[in-house]
């Protein structure tokens, strides 16, 4: 995949101490600036907003970027507020500027512009802020502390605003993806890359599966096949059953997991499983859920380099 549209995390946050605002959070670029040193200027970026529990999207958070000019890109920011289903990877309904040319930070110094509706909005270079024993997964879930993002960077984009914005009822749902040209078709998007609840994903699907998942709208996660003659929610309980899990209480947990969307109450400032907060454990809380207390954490714990004011990503490392 591209990795200006490959997805690391993206986060859903009450503004601390601010209970009528709200953060989300997308990240991009895995071991930035590596492979690529700005957004993609021809993909949209979207954070997704399902107001009434159906797992379809009411509301359309998008990010766009200008091509980069020497050390320089500028980004829109517009709110949509979708009238029907999604089809053929093109989101539908009345949009609005929130924010318009906001500068891409490229160097240590976050760069935040403000907006109409009293948004703030961040895009550029930041640390990683995800925390997790990567190797020791790999191994087979013999974990040794060792955090493999402690000293990587990713490609942020940060938007503060009010939580009103994210629609009338509190309870939502959000999750995120990036949309690109097709290849034969320049004027037709599709969805290259998506994000619900983290690393769920990453634990439960393997292979080729992973890529049909990313391609799957969350509201038929349930029934599509993973490529192995089973659906998604088939696969997530035999996964849950391998830990110990009766069919009944896998069923129950599969059906929680799926449709894949980060459940978020933006009235509460609790965090994860109720949206999710930089410094909240998710690994230790999936570990433990999924494995059936079997394993109950990888010994790696949040960052220190979170910054207490928007946009909240810490600097890079450089």
């Amino acid at each position: 995949m591209d990795t200006r549209v490959d997805i690391t995390d993206h986060y859903a946050f009450q503004k601390p101490g601010d209970s009528k605002r709200a953060v989300l959070i997308l990240n991009v670029n895995p071991l930035a600036p590596t492979h690529a040193d700005e957004f993609r200027s021809d993909a949209v970026y979207e954070t997704l907003i399902d107001t009434d529990g159906d797992a379809l999207p009411e509301i359309a958070f998008r990010y766009r970027f200008t091509p980069k000019q020497g050390d320089k890109q500028f980004a829109t920011v517009t709110r949509a507020e979708l009238d029907g289903k999604l089809e053929d990877g093109h989101l539908h309904g009345k949009e609005k500027t929130l924010v318009e040319q906001a500068p891409v930070s490229f160097g240590s110094n976050a760069i935040v512009t403000k907006g109409h509706e009293d948004v703030k909005f961040f895009a550029g270079f930041r640390s990683d802020p995800f925390f997790f024993d990567l190797f020791g997964f790999l191994a087979g879930f013999k974990f040794t502390g060792a955090d493999f993002f402690i000293d990587k960077n990713v490609f942020g984009i940060a938007l503060e605003l009010r939580s009103r914005l994210l629609g009338k009822n509190p309870k939502i749902g959000v999750w995120v993806r990036t949309l690109v040209p097709m290849t034969m078709q320049p004027d037709h998007l599709t969805q290259a890359d998506q994000m619900g609840r983290p690393a769920i994903n990453t634990v439960f699907n393997h292979g080729g599966e992973k890529n049909i998942f990313n391609l799957t709208q969350p509201a038929d996660q349930r029934t599509t096949q993973n490529g192995d003659g089973k659906t998604y929610l088939e696969s997530f309980e035999a996964t849950l059953q391998s830990f110990g899990y009766s069919s009944g209480d896998a069923q129950n947990i599969a059906e929680i997991l799926l449709p894949d969307v980060l459940t978020f109450d933006y009235s509460s400032s609790e965090g994860f499983l109720n949206g999710r907060q930089l410094r909240d454990d998710v690994i230790d809380i999936e570990l433990n859920l999924v494995t059936n207390g079997q394993v109950k954490t990888d010994m790696v714990g949040p960052h220190s380099d979170y910054l207490s004011d928007f946009p909240f990503l810490g600097n890079p490392h450089v």
